[in-house]
């Protein structure tokens, strides 16, 4: 018989789950899965990308602005919001095109992430 003393059974889990959490709490702990290495002051992924793109945007600007929005959503989601500054990234690359004269814009991003 497993006795908890004065915690109870409820608080020994919680506080074993609490000890399980990662030392960044913005992190997933899924990055390191990936080969990372010093860039310009920041940790990089290697050679993994990540991607975004948007499209049916008013403008150039506000297609790119949802396109970074996309790629930073899903590297947020996959390693934490350390990863996920579009700022921070590394070998960007953008490509936006309008869909005829005065159609909407869209545009496809990747970028390896830093932190």
């Amino acid at each position: 018989m497993i006795r908890f003393g004065w915690m109870g059974p409820s608080l020994a889990v919680a506080t074993l789950f609490a000890c399980a959490v990662p030392a960044f709490a913005d992190e997933t702990g899924v990055a390191a899965i990936h080969e990372q290495r010093r860039e310009k002051g920041r940790i990089c992924f290697v050679d993994h990308y990540h991607y975004g793109s948007s499209s049916g945007q008013a403008s150039k600007k506000a297609a790119l602005a949802a396109g970074i929005k996309s790629w930073a959503d899903f590297t947020d989601f996959e390693y934490g919001s350390n990863w996920a500054h579009w700022g921070r990234a590394a070998s960007k690359a953008a490509k936006c095109s309008q869909a005829g004269i005065g159609g909407s814009w869209s545009c496809d991003l990747s970028a390896r992430p830093c932190r």
